[in-house]
């Protein structure tokens, strides 16, 4: 976790950043402020920065000097078992038949597709909140409709029209 003094402008902090001021005995002329990195999922849930392990990796593919040189390609991996995440999204990311879930309850990401580590960062904790979001996401009920008598109609008559042109087919060859 990073401090952050008075002196620091909260607009340099990161946006998936959690600014909350620490008290400190001893200190009251001088604000700290504690930042929590977070990746927010929605308005009310959030996944602490401590929960998502990132590592760092060699990418593949082409790419020349600097995919033989440089570790620019990040692996994600989160524990949805042991996350802080609500039950009805643990209960609804573990039931997902994804080959991105391990047996273990471990959702496995790997970015590669930039240059730099920093982006392929974002691009890995923006794959994971859009698999979540898409895991929690209720679909509605289909309510079964009846054709009405009108396309019913146009349906037979299409398939007559079509019959009509086969049997004349046929017909001709004799």
């Amino acid at each position: 976790m990073a401090i952050v003094t008075d002196n620091v402008l909260r607009n340099d902090v990161p946006k998936q950043t959690l600014i909350k001021p620490v008290i400190i005995v001893g200190h009251s002329n001088r604000k700290i402020y504690k930042a929590i990195i977070m990746l927010q999922i929605t308005l009310a849930v959030a996944i602490p920065d401590h929960e998502i392990e990132l590592t760092a990796i060699r990418a593949q593919g082409a790419g020349g000097q600097n995919v033989n040189k440089v570790s620019s390609a990040i692996h994600l991996r989160f524990n949805v078992a042991s996350s802080s995440l609500p039950e009805f999204y643990k209960e609804r990311l573990l039931v997902l038949s994804d080959s991105r879930l391990t047996k273990d309850g471990d959702i496995v990401l790997k970015a590669q597709q930039h240059r730099t580590q920093e982006l392929n960062r974002e691009d890995a904790l923006a794959r994971l909140k859009e698999l979540i979001l898409e895991a929690v996401r209720v679909q509605k009920a289909r309510r079964p409709t009846k054709p009405s008598r009108s396309s019913q109609k146009k349906r037979v008559d299409q398939k007559k029209q079509k019959g009509q042109i086969k049997s004349m087919r046929r017909s001709n060859w004799d």
